[in-house]
């Protein structure tokens, strides 16, 4: 199976004060194409980093980020931009939607950065929206929304570019179990049916079944692997 993300000898380190931290130790690390990863570990490991440095919002100190074949560690500026718009939908826990704006308006904006015409978007946007479940809630605001719902519009969201990568930060941290487990059932559904790859940062065991595999961190290192079997 092709590999969607690589890393290669992946360190990170911050300057704090005169003290230089180093927070991910020579990571390397290989995603194939349309799997759901789920990584683990206590706060302080290295978890969110690591997950930074793959959607190219951080850069390494040392190593290489090959992602879909493209060099992420050595891209910047306008050109990061138009990747990370092309290929990466960020997924996070308390979902980031503007709120004076529709649940259709909210999964446009990506598209606003393309040179889509109006009834292309509105196209897009629709189709992303029944994806998710929620056409009939286009028009609602995410105040008029369930948390549940508000994290199927950022999904869209995600989703309405085409994104081929997933990048989900504690995606059900802020749900209820029932609600958390109709989100994973639906990530599991964009990583199985449309090849979605999808790595979530959580600290919930029951999260992380619905992965295809589980990584753990501790203290910037990769310390053991659980691969879920078909049931």
């Amino acid at each position: 199976m092709t590999s969607m993300v690589s890393l290669k000898n992946v360190v990170k380190r911050y300057k704090r004060g005169n003290q230089v931290v180093e927070v991910l130790h020579s990571l390397n690390l290989e995603i194939p194409s349309g799997e759901f990863l789920a990584l683990m570990g206590p706060s302080g490991s290295g978890k969110t980093t690591l997950l930074n440095l793959i959607g190219g919002l951080d850069f390494p100190t040392e190593g290489e980020i090959p992602i879909g074949g493209e060099r992420v560690d050595t891209l910047t500026g306008n050109r990061l931009s138009k990747w990370r718009a092309r290929h990466v939908g960020f997924v996070f826990q308390f979902y980031n939607l503007m709120p004076m704006l529709s649940a259709e308006r909210n999964v446009e904006l990506p598209l606003l950065l393309t040179s889509l015409s109006a009834a292309e978007r509105k196209r897009n946007v629709a189709a992303a929206l029944e994806i998710v479940g929620l056409s009939e809630r286009a028009h609602h605001k995410p105040g008029e929304l369930s948390g549940g719902q508000q994290q199927r519009v950022s999904i869209a969201r995600a989703l309405v570019s085409d994104a081929t990568l997933f990048v989900c930060d504690e995606p059900t941290g802020d749900l209820d179990r029932q609600t958390a487990d109709e989100i994973l059932s639906l990530l599991q559904l964009l990583s199985r049916d449309q090849g979605k790859t999808i790595i979530m940062v959580t600290h919930d065991p029951k999260a992380a079944e619905y992965a295809d595999r589980q990584l753990h961190m501790d203290k910037g290192v990769l310390v053991d692997t659980v691969i879920r079997t078909a049931a």
